[in-house]
């Protein structure tokens, strides 16, 4: 008060009532006294006080009171606030606490936050009063404590563990515990003793919920709650936990609805893991506002997600133009394909949908109650049945409509056809939507289980068996299956900027379903058929890549788990009505997460998580890829192939790799080839030697997993070089200047060759497509001999299609790259064989690194099995271009085509339930040492029987077609069948 009077403003008659007002009716925590120096507070004191005078110096005479502080290692935020609103127009201090202090949370620097709100109202005011924020940096005894602890008084912050009462730190450290164990939010709520206040608790991991706090916010305001105090508390071992005072907001308030605080505690309880999957969606005005529900605002983000990618149909004109053109020429593909692209991009723009959508809250709510009455399954007693009213919105539906009834009042309701196209997309996705997890309270993501039905035919024409869209703040991304049973590798795709990612976003769906498709021509000769999985990261978050995958595998786990597993958390409605499996493995920038999915696929008590993830750790069981060469092991077979059929000797090749020796398949390429290398790229580069490339350094470099910009430079000749991605103003050997490195990269592949073969082994699918193709060509002929297709898509079918014409002998990725697939298929086998015991005991290098004798034997029959079906599939092809002149990328896919249409049949027929026959074929199928382990007759009882007919019918097909060729008679299927019958004749006793 002595400062105050020194400073002059304040009239010493008001200094003490200002002061104590200050102090102790404020509700200001004792914590900022002791922060703060006494020139803040005066300064505080002061800037109060002006805010009134300024208040009732203005016509309306309310005043707005907005101060804030920030310094290095605190802030203090202080805002008039009326109890139960949301200011659209105000500062939005928690917005900025949670973009400046919360969302980038990590042990090493967190920040803690307390929130008050004045018990009493600003003089002059009926129901103002004053919001107090004080933020703090964090400060830990232990930064670093060991992995999985909790106990509080080890990871808890200095001031938190100072002040929190003994009742507190016991509900804290409960938490902690349970928040450990899960991927996603414990969210609890407890009574205040001796108050009609309720403290609504929630704990999650540091940085996997931006913008939870405001977020909060806009939710208990929604249900007539308004906060008197609000906490959030780091702690070191990587996790926060947000603690909320809720009372009833006075009913004056414009937001607040008259809803019983034991209902409205209910709904945010279950909602709050909504926030947490998305804490702010693209519908929050609506939300903010009271104009829909955030159950119904989140709703209309997951079709706006869904419309994006499914809206921009390409319509009838496409489909005729399709018909007329002639899908053997690869100029009219081309030309289709940039039309298909452009229409895309220009149809329907991500934008112009939410625009569309934004301006039909009405129709949100009518679309949103009929997908609710669908999902929704009553858990919770009569509180469920609480359904906040929106009357006094004039939204008049307050009913289930019909689905003509829908249709009707959207046609009447909407302004243009492309209104109603959007609108209509709607009851769309209502109808594919076989199973979601957006009613459970514990998610992490929202996952919904679709019927892809909905797809044109003529845009797919290969139909999907199963697929999942999964939605997130930091991601999106789908599963897509061909086959009841299938496996395929997740990957995540990052972006370079806002133009990159909006490119990414309208080839996500495209991109997973092609690579999804080459997985399934990849995998004829094993019994999963194709699948993929793509997240793709939002361009703020392009950190999260370890978050998104968590999430993403957490979220399918609710939707594939049998609701009885210890591992559900909550019951769904499920409409696809059969069991389902996923068999997932490692792909771009998910190889070091397989293990986590694995062990929480046991945590959560997936009865198949063994199998679950192929590419894990051999501690767990896993075979990688990497180390053995699985995937090499099948390209360098069609590579020697080459060599073979034309008598070549490798040694004098010139040979182009694209992927370098840092990464698994262009490693083992260099480790098991003995041509003479000219050329490779990779991530860092360019590196060429025309004289040939040093064999010993490339050999360093890749058993050091090591990218070319770390080749002794020293070691090429006076006509070799390097350019890097980041340099400029590079002059060649031949005098040419490179002006930027990542372009040179980019491109190099299609420069004049300086090599026979070229082998990619990395890049990103359509590197060379049908207009790039004609760089390879001149006059007709192909500059580029050979080319063995490691990395999927590298090359588009048309181009394979033109450089073949010009005479380039070519095996596509869907033939070559399948080495890693049978491992992988082979791994799953072997989980699904053993029992957890004798997987551990057999499967499971130990901690000292020593692996048991039967893992070691059974990796080097799996490299057995991918050279033989890799060399069968080349003999195959090999032979029918020479009976047929048709091209070998054609080829491959009628190999595939014909083996897996004949699987089906195969394991659909009566030759399964003769049981000889079955019991034979699974004997010549199945790996001879886990027959001789383990036993026929043990693994039919253990192994599911939909796999076991995968692994008959596929295995029948895929000898038949390599043996007899794709236009085989019935008569030689006949033969096919009589030999196997009479060896097994002769086998009997």
């Amino acid at each position: 008060m002595d400062e105050i009077e020194h400073r002059g403003f304040i009239p010493v008659d008001f200094i003490e009532n200002e002061t104590s007002w200050f102090y102790n009716e404020l509700g200001i925590d004792d914590q900022y006294f002791q922060t703060e120096s006494v020139e803040a507070i005066v300064s505080h004191i002061l800037s109060l006080y002006a805010g009134k005078i300024a208040a009732y110096a203005r016509a309306d005479g309310a005043p707005e009171i907005r101060l804030d502080k920030e310094a290095t290692d605190h802030a203090v935020y202080i805002d008039t606030s009326t109890p139960g609103i949301t200011f659209a127009n105000g500062p939005r201090y928690e917005e900025r606490i949670d973009e400046k202090y919360l969302n980038g949370s990590t042990p090493k620097l967190a920040y803690r936050v307390e929130t008050f709100r004045s018990d009493s109202t600003i003089p002059g005011t009926n129901e103002q009063q004053l919001r107090c924020y004080f933020v703090y940096q964090c400060e830990f005894d232990n930064p670093s404590p060991a992995p999985g602890e909790t106990n509080i008084e080890v990871v808890g912050e200095k001031r938190f563990l100072l002040k929190a009462t003994k009742n507190t730190k016991e509900m804290y450290q409960t938490l902690l515990k349970n928040a450990v164990s899960r991927t996603g939010p414990v969210i609890e709520h407890f009574d205040i003793e001796g108050s009609s206040e309720k403290r609504l608790v929630v704990a999650y991991k540091q940085g996997s919920a931006m913008g939870l706090f405001s977020a909060l916010s806009d939710l208990y305001h929604y249900y007539g709650l308004t906060s008197t105090r609000k906490y959030v508390e780091q702690f070191s071992n990587g996790y926060t936990v947000m603690s909320v005072y809720l009372k009833p907001a006075p009913p004056s308030a414009t937001n607040a609805r008259q809803v019983p605080i034991e209902s409205a505690i209910h709904q945010i309880d279950k909602e709050v893991s909504l926030l947490y999957c998305i804490p702010q969606n693209k519908f929050q005005a609506h939300f903010a506002a009271g104009t829909l529900s955030l159950q119904e605002t989140i709703y209309a983000h997951c079709v706006w997600v869904f419309v994006s990618h499914f809206l921009n149909r390409l319509g009838s004109e496409y489909t005729t133009l399709t018909s007329i053109l002639d899908p053997n020429n690869s100029l009219h593909m081309e030309m289709l394909s940039k039309i298909k692209r452009r229409l895309r991009a220009e149809t329907f723009t991500a934008e112009y949908i939410w625009d569309i959508i934004n301006g039909y809250p009405k129709l949100i709510h009518a679309l949103y109650l009929s997908f609710a009455s669908t999902h929704y399954m009553q858990t919770r007693g009569e509180m469920d049945d609480f359904i906040p009213t929106l009357s006094y919105l004039r939204i008049k539906v307050d009913r289930i409509l019909s689905d003509q009834e829908l249709e009707a009042l959207i046609t009447s309701t909407v302004n243009t056809e492309h209104h109603d196209i959007v609108m209509k997309s709607f009851y769309i996705f209502n109808k594919a939507v076989l199973k979601t997890n957006f009613y459970t309270p514990t998610k992490v993501a929202l996952s919904f289980r679709l019927n892809p039905s909905f797809l044109p035919p003529e845009e797919y024409p290969q139909p999907l068996y199963g697929m999942f869209l999964v939605i997130s703040s930091e991601f999106r991304g789908f599963h897509l299956r061909f086959r009841d049973i299938a496996r395929g590798g997740i990957r995540i795709v990052k972006s370079r900027g806002l133009e990159n990612y909006s490119l990414n976003a309208r080839s996500l769906f495209d991109e997973n379903y092609n690579l999804a498709n080459t997985q399934q021509r990849k995998n004829k000769d094993i019994p999963e058929g194709g699948a993929k999985g793509v997240i793709l990261l939002d361009v703020r978050h392009q950190d999260k890549a370890r978050v998104a995958f968590e999430k993403y595998i957490d979220s399918i786990l609710d939707l594939l788990l049998d609701p009885t597993s210890p591992g559900i958390k909550d019951p769904i409605v499920d409409l696809h009505g059969k069991p389902e499996i996923l068999f997932m493995g490692p792909d771009e920038n998910t190889a070091d997460l397989v293990d986590w999915a694995t062990e929480h696929a046991r945590i959560r008590g997936a009865p198949w998580w063994k199998s679950f993830f192929t590419g894990k750790s051999p501690k767990l069981g896993g075979i990688p890829h990497d180390h053995y060469g699985m995937t090499t092991l099948s390209v360098r077979q069609y590579v020697e192939g080459i060599y073979r059929k034309l008598n070549l000797d490798p040694s004098k090749i010139r040979k182009l790799q694209t992927g370098g020796p840092d990464g698994d398949l262009g490693s083992n390429e260099i480790l098991l080839g003995n041509e003479r290398y000219t050329a490779i790229v990779d991530g860092s580069g360019v590196l060429v030697d025309p004289n040939g490339l040093d064999r010993e350094e490339l050999v360093r470099l890749a058993k050091a997993r090591k990218m070319i910009n770390n080749y002794d430079a020293s070691k090429l000749s006076a006509q070799g070089y390097r350019v890097l991605i980041e340099e400029t103003n590079v002059q060649l050997p031949s005098g040419e200047v490179v002006n930027n490195g990542t372009i040179f990269r980019n491109g190099f592949h299609l420069r004049t060759p300086i090599y026979d073969i070229m082998v990619p082994c990395g890049g990103r699918p359509e590197s060379i497509d049908l207009s790039s193709a004609s760089k390879l060509i001149v006059e007709g002929k192909t500059l580029v001999p050979y080319i063995v297709e490691g990395a999927n898509l590298f090359i588009t079918q048309d181009a394979k299609l033109r450089l073949e014409k010009a005479g380039c002998v070519i095996y596509k990725d869907a033939s070559a790259n399948k080495g890693g697939v049978t491992s992988s298929s082979l791994e799953v086998l072997a989980a699904l064989s053993f029992d957890d015991q004798g997987f551990i005991k057999n499967m499971c290098v130990g901690e000292d690194g020593v692996a048991p004798q039967f893992y070691n034997d059974y990796v080097k029959q799996v490299q057995i099995i991918i050279k033989e079906n890799a060399r069968l599939e080349f003999e195959a092809i090999w032979r029918e271009h020479a009976a047929t002149g048709q091209p070998r990328s054609t080829l491959s896919d009628t190999l595939s085509i014909a083996i897996t249409k004949m699987d089906e049949e195969l394991q659909n027929s009566s030759m399964w339930d003769n049981v000889e026959f079955r019991r034979s074929v699974l004997n010549d199928a199945l790996p001879n040492l886990l027959l001789q382990k383990i036993g026929l007759d043990t693994l039919l009882k253990r192994v599911p029987e939909n796999y076991l007919r995968a692994i008959f019918g596929s295995y029948l097909a895929s000898r038949f077609v390599y043996e007899y060729g794709v236009n085989a008679s019935q008569f030689a299927f006949f033969s096919f069948m009589d030999k196997r019958m009479v060896s097994i004749r002769n086998k009997s006793p």
